[in-house]
């Protein structure tokens, strides 16, 4: 009778064992699949929050009147501005993944003839922004960047009298017909900016 008792309980232990580690089981199963959960529910959301930024400059495309203003001595002290009016033609190119920028402007002080191809990275989601004048005849540094909640920011480096600089060039459509356009450099590695470029261009309405 002892034995059989001494079965008993050892079959008693051996089966609340067993229920115990299935319980810690299905305790660490649950707390790994709400890990993996989570864990594809935040990849799922930094996936949709990436935007494909390819038409981010279909508002651009066409024909505009524009009205340029240039600090003449940027990072100087210079207080001195000069004004341009001209036009400028926006094209798409390969397929909307790129746009050409025409911009042809003339004042008291001159005329510039600049070219402007701007380039979509669908693998980065940004865009890059590459000038050249006619007068250069060479591309600038590009600058990088994208547009959030409608306004594009663009960064690059740029060398000007023998420095290097930060350059920074925004983008603000005011409305379906006009947007502006602003460049500033900075020399203290972005804690200050001077605006040296304002562009605004208003559509022209083809007749």
């Amino acid at each position: 009778m002892m034995m059989n008792g001494k079965k008993r309980l050892f079959f008693r232990l051996r089966t609340l064992l067993l229920l115990f580690g299935l319980m810690v089981i299905l305790l660490l199963s649950d707390s790994l699949a709400r890990q993996k959960s989570k864990a594809q529910g935040a990849n799922q959301q930094q996936t949709e929050t990436l935007r494909d930024g390819q038409h981010d400059f279909d508002f651009n495309f066409g024909t505009w009147k524009t009205y340029l203003k240039r600090l003449v001595r940027p990072l100087t002290g210079s207080t001195t501005w000069v004004e341009y009016e001209g036009t400028s033609v926006v094209r798409k190119v390969l397929g909307g993944r790129a746009n050409l920028v025409e911009l042809e402007v003339e004042g008291p002080s001159g005329r510039i003839d600049g070219l402007l191809l701007r380039l979509y990275n669908p693998q980065s989601r940004q865009w890059s922004l590459n000038y050249s004048t006619a007068s250069g005849g060479t591309l600038f540094e590009p600058m990088y960047g994208e547009f959030k909640d409608g306004r594009g920011e663009f960064f690059g480096l740029e060398s000007l009298n023998g420095r290097a600089i930060l350059v920074r060039f925004v983008i603000l459509p005011i409305t379906a017909d006009s947007c502006r356009f602003e460049q500033s450099f900075s020399d203290d590695g972005g804690k200050t900016w001077e605006l040296n470029w304002i562009a605004t261009d208003v559509r022209v309405n083809d007749e």
